[in-house]
């Protein structure tokens, strides 16, 4: 995003570079509630120049922009979802599960439909759902609005799961934090060139197993998993979403260590 934006093509300014960008006074360039920049507001600018300078200080540290407050559980559901957009279902519904902030004792959870169908994906779908009750009462960390969107869908085609009141309450913030929309965008800032879960994982030290980790070719993988039966392919799918939903962990316990 900020060598899209530090270039003079978008700016239509001479801002040329991140190392430009990072040494301007942004105040120099706001007017009462504008900027000279096209389509970005005074707060956004300040905010790509402070990433900027992030990425041009030697060393720099990530460090919160506000306040957090994350709820506090003895049990920790870190939650993941794969989903085949080509054939509209949702094949697998991933969660690590940490008690008593013990990461060592941590244990992947998986709930997966082995075939496209909509039996499958509401068998999988039921049988997530009950793991959910079952935890209760516990914290859920997961990284965009994606998961609780699908789950909506889910609940309105297989309505007799659980009702809509059970899902909005499940997505309840006070114990169910998206980590990416309410934490990272709004509170966080990182010396990297994007806020993505592999991107910050990443930069906390975290390693995916896989060589070419994400979610378009566990899609990938889904249809040939579909196609042959290969034990070798599900069993790659499942440990891509447990190494996403341990990503989504080791954020977790990255902003926690924060300073202000």
């Amino acid at each position: 995003m900020l060598r899209r934006l530090a270039s003079k093509n978008v700016f239509q300014q001479p801002v040329k570079s991140v190392h430009e960008l990072a040494g301007i006074n942004p105040a120099g360039f706001i007017s009462g509630k504008k900027t000279v920049f096209s389509g970005i507001g005074p707060a956004t600018l300040e905010k790509i120049q402070a990433r900027a300078k992030l990425l041009t200080t030697k060393d720099a540290k990530p460090y919160l922009r506000a306040p957090v407050v994350l709820p506090v559980s003895a049990l920790e559901l870190f939650f993941d979802l794969e989903v085949d957009p080509m054939r509209d279902v949702c094949y697998l519904h991933g969660f690590v599960e940490r008690r008593s902030g013990n990461t060592k004792a941590e244990k992947f959870v998986p709930f997966f439909a082995n075939d496209p169908t909509d039996a499958a994906e509401e068998r999988a779908f039921a049988d997530a759902w009950r793991y959910i009750q079952a935890s209760q009462p516990c914290s859920i960390y997961y990284y965009s609005k994606y998961e609780r969107t699908l789950y909506r869908k889910l609940r309105a085609k297989y309505p007799h799961i659980c009702t809509e009141a059970e899902i909005e309450a499940l997505f309840n913030p006070a114990s169910a934090v998206d980590l990416y929309f309410d934490v990272v965008l709004k509170a966080t800032e990182w010396p990297t060139h994007d806020f993505s879960i592999k991107t910050l994982a990443k930069y906390l030290g975290f390693a995916w197993r896989d060589t070419h980790p994400s979610g378009a070719a566990s899609i990938e993988w889904f249809d040939r998993w579909v196609r042959t039966r290969d034990p070798n392919i599900r069993q790659r799918i499942l440990d891509y979403n447990e190494d996403d939903c341990r990503a989504t962990r080791v954020l977790l316990d990255g902003i926690r260590g924060m300073a202000a």
